[in-house]
């Protein structure tokens, strides 16, 4: 079997491959989360260390592009609003 074989049958089975924009969000917003849960956890902001956690796990489970970086930037927004000089 080659690899348009397997091609064809993947997308006969309904899988489809990401596309790199889907790809790129994944790994920005992982890393937003990754940074937003190390500054909650020197700040001591739970919140923050919550939504940084959403924001690194959340790519699991939206599909279409447009939600995910949707998604993301709404999570980013929470985190902005958290921030301690917001109050």
């Amino acid at each position: 079997m080659n690899v348009d074989d397997a091609l064809t049958t993947a997308r006969a089975a309904g899988l489809v491959l990401p596309s790199a924009g889907w790809i790129l969000g994944c790994v920005l917003f992982s890393l937003a989360g990754l940074a937003a849960w190390r500054y909650g956890k020197a700040v001591g902001r739970p919140a923050i260390r919550w939504l940084g956690l959403a924001l690194m796990l959340y790519s699991y489970f939206t599909a279409p592009t447009w939600l995910l970086y949707a998604v993301g930037l709404a999570l980013c927004g929470a985190i902005w609003w958290n921030r301690p000089g917001a109050d």
